[in-house]
């Protein structure tokens, strides 16, 4: 469990969180709304953290008599003081609790992997929740993966959420907020998460985990602005795994066969969890191919290891023929999701690109 400073984008959610921690207007349940390993959870720690800090918690006593615009001015010794009330100073006992996953007033609520039950909220939540705080000023509750309430459990949860006790922050963390009651939204303060700037994930990925540059832009690349997705695609061996199958095939297509095209296929149809990756690439690398052709743009390149075979492929290839390989990633990438026969369908991309290519 970290702080705010170790969470990178999500700038506004962080301001809110922070001014309701200096304001003293912390709600009572908040909705943390963005897709798989988008940084929820750690938003979630860190507020819950915050919260329960017993240095933070000091400070707003501390400044509890002075009026409130001056502590919201804007001099650097007022920010400073601001700056450290909205920070979990890490060194208090229920930071180390928080760190070490078990302070006793910041409760996960857990549940099976497909549902979240009725029983998993009147028990965890409802019955627990109606016990003061053990050592802390807030109790704490957070649900994550909380779009898998059932409706029962739903309902459960606004029981409490009607009525809570002056001390609960109930922290819901959802890919989808669709999922939810709109009387659970309207009690909700909801927090949607955006899409991370591409030049601050690369930076994360090779400064604190050392991620060369060219596998670091593969990532990102295919992050679409999420840092989470990003550290686990940069880390994945079958990820690297499949971006060098793709580097290979295209490499060879042009001398390759027609009737060796569907042994070339095998390694894939035998992992075919992996063919929309396997399209998300091949588009990723012909789209290289085209921005090198239109623009000798060495530098923007996201196959930054591969710029000599780029280069190649962009000399013998026509703008139209570019566009037909594009094309054609597209319409087989369409007819596998709609279930039509995979090796013939990527039989004939791969002979879609070997005339393009050529």
């Amino acid at each position: 469990m970290a702080g705010f400073r170790d969470i990178v984008g999500h700038g506004q959610v962080i301001e809110h969180l922070k001014n309701a921690v200096c304001m003293d207007t912390v709600s009572h349940a908040y909705i943390i709304n963005g897709p798989d390993h988008a940084g929820k959870r750690m938003l979630a720690e860190a507020f819950a953290m915050t919260l329960q800090c017993e240095t933070v918690q000091a400070q707003l006593a501390g400044s509890a008599g002075r009026p409130r615009h001056e502590l919201l001015q804007g001099s650097e010794t007022v920010q400073a003081h601001r700056d450290i009330r909205t920070e979990p100073c890490m060194e208090c006992r229920s930071c180390r609790q928080a760190a070490g996953k078990n302070q006793p007033d910041i409760i996960y609520v857990t549940h099976d992997k497909t549902a979240i039950s009725v029983g998993d909220i009147r028990v965890q939540i409802n019955q627990d929740i109606i016990i003061k705080p053990y050592s802390s000023k807030y109790k704490i509750y957070i649900v994550d993966e909380a779009e898998k309430m059932n409706i029962q459990a739903q309902n459960a949860l606004l029981k409490t959420l009607e009525e809570p006790p002056p001390y609960a922050v109930i922290l819901l963390l959802t890919a989808n907020t669709d999922a939810f009651l709109p009387t659970i939204c309207s009690r909700c303060v909801t927090l949607n998460l955006k899409a991370v700037e591409d030049d601050k994930i690369r930076a994360v990925l090779m400064e604190r985990y050392h991620v060369p540059d060219y596998q670091a832009d593969i990532s990102v690349a295919f992050a679409q602005g999420n840092v989470g997705r990003a550290i686990l695609l940069a880390s994945s061996e079958q990820f690297a795994s499949l971006r060098d199958y793709v580097v290979q095939m295209v490499r060879r297509i042009g001398d390759m066969p027609s009737y060796d095209m569907g042994k070339e296929l095998e390694t894939l149809l035998d992992r075919k969890e992996d063919i929309p990756v396997f399209f998300d690439l091949l588009l990723l690398l012909f789209r290289d191919v085209l921005l090198y052709k239109a623009a000798a743009d060495e530098e923007h390149l996201i196959f930054q290891g591969q710029s000599h075979m780029i280069k190649q492929m962009a000399g013998r290839s026509t703008f139209s023929g570019l566009e037909l390989i594009l094309q054609a990633i597209g319409t087989a990438d369409r007819r596998i999701r709609a279930n039509v026969n995979a090796p013939l369908t990527l039989e004939l991309l791969l002979m879609n690109i070997k005339e393009n290519i050529a």
